[in-house]
């Protein structure tokens, strides 16, 4: 345990001195300096002042001289007796880095403004010259670079898959050629020349004979479907329910229709009635075999159409009335729409007029052209019943046509 009586002598004790600190050395003029940037690249940060001149260069008011590099170790001192001696220059190690930080803050404005050469390196533009360049590429300078294919001789033979899909083209396009060829072939044969061709007198006159060299069931099918016929593009199913014997024309127009039909003369008439698959509308619908030849027929065809006979109510077409069918009472009185088309191509005149299946009267019908224009809001437009004349008339037209084309092809 201590007691004061230790510490009773104390200040007799000598002071410890404090402790020395060893002065800077002096600051050496040489090593204060930054070196200059080298003249081939200035620094972009803007130019670096010169430094103070020192020497005998200053005291006489001339340039200054060069700094040579910081030596190795202090010069020593000379001796008062001895001649100042100057010591030998060093190795230039201008080139050399110089890991400090003044070195690096005054050399590193090329760097801070994007150039990624530093200052004094070699360029490739010092050593190439622009001829020797190789020529653009092309491709953008963001990923590896992969260097075009070779190109092929032009001697050499295609790459098989180029040549396999070049063939199927081929094949495809030639094979669409033909179908087209062979579209337009069949439509200009189905549907008759108009240029009097030997093809086209022979399906007018073939038409004239078709309606008893074709079975009833191939004049008449059965069942009728058509597919998109109702209205608002819905599909229409008809069933035939009745087949007027083949007869002549009297008694089957109204008197002024007959009067309108006169030129061409009427040789047979064939009829057929049916009954849409909910049961609600029937429809007649025949074709007259004229006497006319094919100038007649384009005359009453072209009369039709600028005088729009076509849509008269009173040269509508009458119904054929099965007893003991949904037809029984489709009268006169209950025709609703109809649809009436005189063939150029054909000595023929197909019609077609339908009406309610529980005989209500109509005393507004509507030609099928209109009852079938969108936004109709006649009895018959929303009956569907211009549609049901249109499409039917349109089914048994088409029959006619295939059978006197098929007739040209018959062996005699």
């Amino acid at each position: 345990m201590s007691t004061e009586a230790d510490f009773a002598d104390a200040h007799r004790l000598p002071r410890t001195p404090p402790p020395q600190v060893p002065a800077p050395p002096a600051e050496d003029p040489r090593t204060a300096v930054l070196r200059p940037v080298p003249p081939e690249r200035p620094a972009k940060s803007g130019p670096v002042p010169p430094a103070a001149p020192t020497g005998p260069a200053a005291a006489a008011g001339g340039p200054p001289e060069n700094i040579p590099p910081r030596p190795a170790h202090a010069p020593a001192t000379p001796h008062p007796d001895k001649p100042s001696v100057p010591p030998q220059a060093a190795t230039d190690r201008s080139a050399a880095p110089r890991d400090t930080a003044a070195f690096h803050l005054a050399n590193s404005g090329a760097l801070w403004d994007g150039d990624p050469q530093p200052p004094g390196a070699a360029r490739p533009e010092d050593h190439t010259a622009p001829e020797d360049l190789p020529p653009p590429t092309g491709r953008p300078l963001t990923g590896p670079l992969v260097p075009p294919p070779p190109a092929a001789p032009p001697d050499a033979a295609p790459a098989p898959h180029r040549s396999v899909r070049r063939t199927a083209l081929a094949a495809a396009g030639l094979v669409l050629g033909v179908g087209l060829v062979a579209g337009a072939a069949a439509g200009s044969w189905l549907a008759g020349d108009a240029d009097g061709s030997p093809a086209a007198e022979a399906v007018f006159a073939h038409g004239r004979e078709a309606w008893h060299s074709a079975p009833v069931d191939t004049l008449f099918p059965r069942t009728l479907n058509g597919l998109g016929t109702g209205p608002g593009g819905a599909d229409r199913t008809w069933t035939r329910i009745a087949v007027a014997p083949d007869s002549g024309c009297a008694g089957a127009f109204d008197p002024l229709l007959s009067k309108a039909l006169a030129p061409v003369g009427c040789d047979r008439l064939v009829r057929a009635t049916y009954v849409d698959a909910t049961r609600t509308s029937v429809i007649t619908v025949g074709a007259v075999s004229t006497k006319a030849d094919r100038t007649g027929m384009a005359d009453l065809r072209r009369r039709f159409a600028n005088e729009h006979l076509d849509t008269r109510t009173d040269l509508m077409p009458r119904p054929y009335a099965a007893k003991g069918t949904p037809a029984a009472d489709f009268g006169p009185a209950q025709r609703a729409s109809w649809s009436i088309r005189v063939l150029d191509d054909l000595p023929v005149v197909v019609y077609g007029v339908s009406g309610f299946a529980d005989g209500r009267t109509v005393d507004d019908p509507q030609p099928a052209a209109e009852a079938t224009r969108p936004g109709a809001t006649t009895a018959p437009a929303e009956a569907g019943l211009g549609h049901d004349a249109k499409a039917v008339a349109d089914r048994i037209e088409q029959t006619f046509r295939k059978q006197a084309a098929k007739g040209t092809t018959e062996p005699q």
